[in-house]
């Protein structure tokens, strides 16, 4: 064993018995390099986080101009700092209109905390509303609208009341009242199990909404910044949240999160009292420098046309894997889900898969889904190999599994 692993396996707190155990030497690209001189093509990005992949050029010399000034100077908001406004005020340029306020956080999980606080003393209410197979983080509120009962159960009593609901049914949105200070939603789930929802539905969630003056909050934690095939997902529905939700690829490979919004809901955060909702890290000058370049490059070269172009060709590539343990090829952009009849055959291809040097992943709140989120920048050939490994990676899933 390696120094590094023998101190991972030791000291650091686990979230699993079985971690994956990559000892990863350095990044380029699409690859992961390890220690005992293996590459591996990774198509879940760091769970959405590389967009633009592992070392880009822009996003290191933006961090580079970054660290020659200075990193950490005061708590978030008291000072004016170059690059958190200027990233504050790129994303204005982009967003839907009415959305151009920003509240810099960590996190994703630290984001919604805000946008829950936020809702909650801009209408005086108290509960909230989320759905079956929802993921928005592991902070105790964020756990509160999490739409597996196994992850929220041994917490205990979780921040509520939380009604959850089942996603994509529109008859279940009657229940949505005077007493929901906002409803939470992906606009396509991933830890879900890539699940794409009608756009009827997301229609009749804005207007009962806003008919029962509840806010609506987009998670796009994972969608946005191109993933889905659009700058931001809500594009695929014509839909305005009242407070969106950003993080991972945010900031280009460094912690940042942020909820977003008209400045009449989130000033209610600074007066009565004033630093109502403050962080000392949040915006991060480094990790918002990192940020504006990922978000500059994405823009400039309209990368959710190209996840909307090479995602399709994806999808098509990966119909051959369609008969027998696999049931369903879904998605948007380069966000796709591989469903299986069986969670048992999933994690037996995300093993065969990894051991051939293709990293994926099965989702948290969907056992029989594997779940791709690739770089946005990932090359057609890089596409071939993956889907050529996946084929093999089934093949010998089925004979380990006794099927011919």
């Amino acid at each position: 064993m390696s120094r590094a692993r023998d101190a991972f396996l030791a000291h650091l707190a686990q979230t699993s018995d079985s971690p994956l155990g990559l000892e990863i030497d350095r990044a380029e690209g699409c690859w992961l390099y390890t220690c005992d001189g293996r590459r591996y093509l990774d198509l879940i990005a760091g769970i959405g986080v590389s967009a633009l992949g592992h070392g880009h050029p822009a996003v290191l010399a933006a961090i580079n101009r970054q660290l020659q000034r200075h990193l950490h100077v005061m708590v978030y908001g008291e000072y004016v700092l170059e690059s958190q406004a200027a990233l504050a005020a790129e994303l204005a340029r982009v967003l839907p209109p009415g959305l151009g306020r920003v509240y810099f956080t960590n996190s994703g999980a630290e984001a919604i905390e805000g946008a829950l606080k936020t809702a909650r003393k801009y209408t005086g209410r108290a509960a909230f509303a989320a759905f079956d197979g929802a993921y928005h983080g592991d902070t105790m509120g964020a756990l509160a609208l999490a739409g597996n009962v196994e992850f929220r159960t041994p917490f205990g009593e979780l921040p509520g009341p939380v009604l959850h609901l089942p996603y994509d049914d529109e008859s279940a949105l009657e229940v949505i009242d005077e007493s929901v200070a906002a409803v939470v939603v992906e606009p396509v789930q991933a830890e879900g199990g890539v699940r794409l929802p009608h756009q009827s539905f997301i229609e009749a969630l804005r207007r009962r909404c806003t008919q029962r003056g509840a806010l609506l909050i987009f998670d796009e934690v994972l969608t946005g910044l191109g993933r889905t095939g659009r700058l931001f997902a809500l594009e695929h529905f014509g839909i305005t949240p009242d407070l969106l939700v950003l993080a991972k690829a945010l900031g280009g490979g460094l912690p940042l999160g942020a909820f977003c919004g008209p400045d009449a809901i989130l000033s209610v955060l600074s007066r009565e009292p004033p630093l109502g909702h403050i962080t000392t890290f949040g915006g991060h000058p480094l990790s918002c420098a990192a940020g504006g370049a990922a978000l500059k490059t994405i823009v400039d070269q309209r990368l959710w046309e190209r996840a909307d172009r090479i995602g399709a060709r994806m999808r098509q590539r990966l119909v051959g894997l369609l008969g027998g343990e696999v049931v369903d090829i879904r998605g948007a952009g380069l966000l796709i889900g591989i469903e299986f009849a069986e969670a048992s055959m999933t994690r037996q291809f995300v093993t065969e898969t990894l051991s051939r040097g293709v990293i994926l992943n099965w989702t948290l709140n969907a056992d029989r889904v594997v779940r791709l989120a690739p770089p946005l920048t990932i090359a057609e050939d890089e596409i071939d190999f993956a889907v050529t490994t996946m084929v093999q990676a089934l093949t010998a899933a089925r004979k380990l599994s006794g099927v011919q």
